[in-house]
């Protein structure tokens, strides 16, 4: 008998089959009246991994919601607005303008046409300090001339405050170049004195900045520029003198050591035009290096600064040749103190500023720039001939195409060319192993002519570089002035500029180039007339001159023998030019021979000096004996023949009155 399920449990059933149809049922809609249905289901929503429920839900509908939108509304392309983007620019960065590339900066310059906008004077302005950060980073001691219209190319009277900063922070990053920075900025400061006076303003403010904070590094730097404009009379001489009484009125380590450098760098300058401020300098040092109060370096670099200045600070020239490119009466100067109160840097001038009259300005400067470079003038002049007569103008043009043809001719200034011969004289000479290996390898060098004296300077040098001297290089040279009559030339030129200029070398170099002459003249390879150079008396000789004449005669008596040396000195062709070296013009000059030759064991040639100066007393009474004895023959001569032509005109007219008594 089958179980018969209650009659609750069939309505349960029954209920639970239609809520479970109810919730699968999809919602259907008839289309155009037909039997034909179709599915309207909601798109899938996007799953977000939450663990809380009501918050997952809540940021999937935000998520749907967000699609839907751009599904909709898709984003318009950005339209580019230079202006627009240059505005951005300025507003979102702390100096009022981003980096833009070159190509980007060009092309926006292009698309701007009002050249009176803000964002056109700004594009300019990005472009005049990237041209005068290139044309500073660029100048050295070689191209400094042809920088200079390049910079006076630039707005410098807009960009004054760009060139100030541009220049000293290249300066302080590269100290050696200081000199060329100062060149070119005297160079600008003769056509605009504002921008010299500026930089020099900032200059002083900043050495007091550093001074204050006892910041070493930057007062060396300064110092340094601020002397080498003094040197070009950019700045005049009191604020040099200002700085150092600053530095040494409490002297420390830094202080002084910062003393010192300034010092070498301005002292050949102040002690041509403040040479009583500067000896009261040097004191202030000599006192601070007897108190012993600073440290063992210290007073070593003083030590170093004295010797300098004896040296006439021959190694710190207050400019050097290639920088020497301003006139003295062209400079303008400026005279800015230490404790001048009143001192504006213009640090506005480093920041782009909106100028209403922009293109005034630049036309101003159009004008002074081509005034200065001296552009247009030529132009005037042919225009002016031209009008005049055209057949002229044809034979001028093709004048001036000669000459420009004459000025386009490259020629070579730098000795590029005697700077590689050199170089490969030295290689030859050092490689070589004996003389005569070396003089075949170097007469096989291309030496043009004119060249011959680099080689007998290069043979010179290289002998007094060496420790000791090596008679390898007597030989070398012998061989050379026994070769050709050219070479020999060129070493008694060399000769005579070696004693002309022996005061600069030192003992060592000395000794060496002495024995080297020793040995040519005493092989005969050099002619002895070229000791007409030699003048032996106390004022045309120096301790180094008498030394190289020591050496030299000492070489020569050792190699040829103090008899042979002595005949020598005899040879009645050489009396001319051993005149200098054996004095008998005045006894001072022969006692000052007399005792040279004797201090150097040389006394045996000093027989006819002796012989002289024993006699000089005897000679010069003789000598004015005559001188009386003629002047008195002389006016007796005049008195004689004054009465014989009186007693003729005496005689004539008494014949005359005769002759008239006849008649």
């Amino acid at each position: 008998m089958a179980d018969v399920a209650p009659a609750g449990s069939v309505d349960s059933f029954s209920r639970s089959r239609s809520r479970s149809r109810s919730r699968s049922a999809s919602p259907v809609r008839r289309t155009n009246g037909g039997d034909r249905y179709r599915d309207r289901s909601p798109p899938p929503r996007p799953l977000i991994n939450d663990p809380d429920p009501i918050r997952r839900r809540e940021r999937e509908r935000q998520l749907m919601m967000r699609q839907e939108m751009s599904a909709t509304n898709p984003p318009a392309k950005r339209k580019v607005d230079p202006a627009e983007e240059m505005r951005i620019a300025q507003t979102t960065t702390k100096a009022g303008g981003a980096y833009i590339p070159p190509h980007k900066l060009r092309r926006m310059q292009q698309e701007i046409s009002d050249k009176s906008s803000n964002e056109y004077q700004r594009i300019t302005w990005e472009a005049l300090k990237k041209s005068i950060n290139g044309l500073i980073n660029k100048v050295n001691i070689t191209n400094i001339k042809m920088i200079i219209p390049e910079v006076f190319g630039e707005n410098l009277v807009r960009g004054r405050g760009l060139y100030c900063r541009s220049i000293m922070k290249a300066q302080s990053a590269s100290l050696p170049f200081t000199s060329v920075y100062a060149a070119l900025t005297a160079v600008i400061n003769t056509k605009l004195p504002s921008v010299g006076e500026l930089l020099l303003t900032r200059l002083v403010v900043q050495f007091r900045r550093a001074f204050k904070r006892n910041d070493k590094t930057v007062c060396l730097a300064v110092t340094s520029f601020i002397a080498h404009l003094t040197n070009q009379l950019v700045a005049h001489e009191i604020l040099s003198l200002q700085i150092l009484a600053l530095l040494l009125e409490r002297p420390t380590d830094d202080s002084v050591e910062i003393a010192v450098g300034f010092m070498r760098e301005v002292g050949a300058h102040l002690a041509v035009v403040s040479p009583k401020p500067n000896n009261a300098i040097f004191d202030r040092f000599r006192a601070i290096l007897h108190e012993g109060q600073i440290d063992k370096r210290t007073q070593y670099m003083i030590e170093v600064l004295f010797q300098v200045r004896k040296d006439k600070f021959k190694d710190n020239v207050s400019i050097a040749q290639d920088l020497d490119l301003v006139e003295e009466e062209d400079q303008i100067t400026h005279y800015i103190g230490l404790d001048d109160d009143e001192l504006e840097t213009q640090e506005m001038l480093n920041i782009f500023k909106f100028d209403p009259e922009y293109q005034e300005n630049e036309e101003k400067y159009a004008s002074i720039k081509a005034e200065i470079l001296g552009e247009g003038s030529d132009a005037d002049d042919e225009s002016g001939d031209s009008d005049d007569d055209s057949e002229e103008s044809e034979d001028e043009g093709e004048d001036e195409e000669q000459q420009i043809q004459q000025k386009l001719q490259i020629q070579d200034r730098t000795n590029a060319d005697v700077i590689a011969l050199r170089k490969q004289i030295y290689l030859t000479i050092m490689s070589s192993v004996d003389f005569e290996e070396c003089c075949h390898k170097l007469m096989k060098l291309n030496i043009q002519e004119g060249q011959e004296i680099e080689l007998c300077n290069m043979i010179i040098e290289c002998c007094s570089q060496e420790r000791t001297y090596l008679k390898f290089y007597g030989l070398m040279g012998e061989r050379f002035c026994k070769l050709n009559r050219s070479w020999g030339e060129a070493f008694v030129q060399c000769f005579t500029d070696v004693y002309e200029t022996v005061h600069r070398y030192e003992t060592n170099r000395l000794r060496n180039v002495a024995k080297y002459f020793g040995h040519l003249f005493s092989t005969d390879s050099l002619p002895w007339t070229c000791f007409e150079v030699i003048k032996l008396n106390e004022e045309d000789t120096t301790s180094a001159s008498r030394i190289f004449i020591k050496i030299l005669f000492l070489e020569i008596s050792e190699t040829i023998g103090l008899k042979t040396l002595k005949e020598r000195f005899k040879d009645p062709y050489l009396q001319e030019s051993f005149q200098g070296m054996f004095p008998k013009d005045n006894p001072k000059h022969t006692r000052f021979a007399i005792n040279y030759w004797t201090s150097i064991g040389l006394g045996g040639i000093t027989d006819d000096l002796r012989e002289w100066l024993r006699n000089a007393p005897k000679m010069i009474m003789r000598r004015q004996a005559e001188s009386d004895s003629s002047s008195g023959s002389d006016s007796d001569s005049d008195s004689s023949s004054g009465s014989s032509s009186s007693g003729s005109d005496t005689g004539s007219s008494s014949s005359g009155s005769n002759s008239d008594s006849d008649y």
